[in-house]
């Protein structure tokens, strides 16, 4: 039986995920945290998550929708090959070096803020020729390399479909938005049959953390629709800065956790 406070640690903690998820991305390392603070092993941890990350993109891909917002067509037609690579992801154990791993991930995060900052109306603002043209074959193997590395573990994967689709298909950053969490949407139910498969699911961890990511979704999809691309590129940059500092070891979430519920 969870106590209020490991129930209200999940339940606030899904809001701060969701909301960073919907507007940029890497928003679970904070689900992995409190998972992995609450016991469970990080195999389970990681199945688990996928419970909330579902039940926040049906929320933020109902207000898009709803606004008008997202590229049903040009998203589903990339989701695809997206797909397929988030199923291999999810099945396959690869022994990395998970140190090199999470340095390599965040200096690929630090660059992305170039782009964010430099010559930024030529990426985030739009580009009308790209988003009429048809997905080619190039896009397609970007994306499943895309959907490969979020089946295998989700942490981040919107920082790199939101790079993908600004610079390959030519969408401003909260049209891009719309169309990441169609694509997570789409790819992640398969996800969770594989690791529900492996018996690696927690249902009471995962349903309770998922009201507070559909509180964090709904709020942020309607600040990204109302406040444009320029308050999206601001809490990316944000969200990038303290998800580096993680990975770099500068902090740990765990010792947040540790502070406010011991």
């Amino acid at each position: 039986m969870l106590s209020w406070l490991e129930v209200t640690a999940l339940i606030v903690s899904g809001i701060f995920v969701g909301f960073i998820n919907t507007l940029a991305g890497g928003g679970t390392i904070i689900s992995f945290s409190i998972f992995l603070f609450l016991g469970l092993p990080i195999d389970v941890a990681n199945g688990t998550n996928r419970i909330a990350v579902i039940l926040q993109n049906i929320t933020s891909v109902s207000t898009f929708r709803h606004k008008n917002i997202l590229d049903f067509k040009k998203g589903t037609w990339l989701a695809i090959p997206a797909v397929v690579g988030s199923i291999i992801g999810a099945q396959i154990a690869v022994d990395i070096n998970k140190a090199a791993f999470e340095k390599a991930f965040a200096v690929v995060m630090l660059v992305m803020i170039f782009f964010l900052f430099f010559n930024s109306s030529k990426y985030l603002m739009g580009r009308e020729d790209k988003m009429k043209k048809k997905v080619d074959w190039f896009q397609m193997i970007i994306f499943f390399l895309i959907g490969l590395y979020g089946g295998f573990v989700q942490v981040g994967v919107g920082f790199f479909l939101l790079a993908a689709i600004v610079l390959s298909a030519g969408f401003d950053l909260v049209r891009a938005n719309a169309i990441k969490v169609w694509i997570v949407l789409l790819y992640t139910p398969f996800t969770l049959i594989v690791f529900l498969m492996n018996g690696a699911v927690n249902w009471k961890y995962g349903l309770i953390h998922a009201i507070g990511n559909i509180l964090g979704a709904y709020i942020a999809s309607h600040m990204a629709i109302h406040k444009g691309v320029g308050f999206v590129k601001w809490v990316i940059i944000v969200v990038i800065l303290i998800t580096s500092a993680q990975l770099f070891g500068l902090y740990d979430f765990n010792d947040i956790f540790t502070f406010f519920l011991r």
